[in-house]
């Protein structure tokens, strides 16, 4: 009787450090996200834009140079997409369409990348100052990895296409 005591005691102790223990998808997710901002990708738990959406989701997010700024775009997969919104390109939908067609090179690597994300990558949004890409994170960091081969290219062709006319620089004297 003693012994089924003890035990019991035990596993009163033992259980709720057993909780506090990372499951393997947030062990796998920690080293994802600690693989990217040693890639200089800032991830970040944000309310998506997507439609009736509650919660939260990550966001992996490449900043274009203050002085190069992007030019404003959204595709939104099909799954999560309106059919009233325009087809692009491999099951993705334009919701925000750039306001002047993008450099050949630019789609190019544009469409490489859309062809090759995972199924739960869910937006890729360009602002003038981050292309970030909304997904749950469904792949492991070295796989996450071969991505960047095709969205570093990408950024750098979308740096300097930005909608926004550059600010005018003021003269000597404070004259415009």
């Amino acid at each position: 009787m003693e012994w089924l005591i003890i035990i019991f005691i035990l596993m009163f102790v033992i259980t709720p450090v057993m909780w506090l223990k990372p499951s393997p998808r947030q062990k796998r997710q920690m080293a994802l996200r600690s693989s990217a901002a040693k890639q200089g990708v800032t991830v970040k738990m944000a309310k998506p834009p997507l439609h009736h959406f509650r919660g939260t989701m990550p966001s992996y997010r490449w900043r274009y140079a203050q002085d190069t700024p992007g030019p404003d775009f959204m595709l939104v997969r099909d799954s999560n997409a309106s059919e009233a919104l325009a087809p692009y390109h491999a099951g993705w939908r334009w919701r925000i369409a750039p306001l002047r067609p993008l450099p050949e090179a630019a789609s190019i690597h544009l469409q490489t990348l859309l062809e090759r994300l995972p199924q739960d990558a869910l937006v890729l949004e360009s602002s003038e100052y981050a292309l970030t890409l909304w997904w749950w994170e469904s792949q492991t960091a070295e796989r996450f990895t071969t991505y960047l081969a095709d969205i570093e290219p990408l950024k750098a062709a979308l740096s300097g296409l930005s909608d926004r006319p550059p600010a005018k620089s003021l003269g000597a004297g404070g004259a415009v």
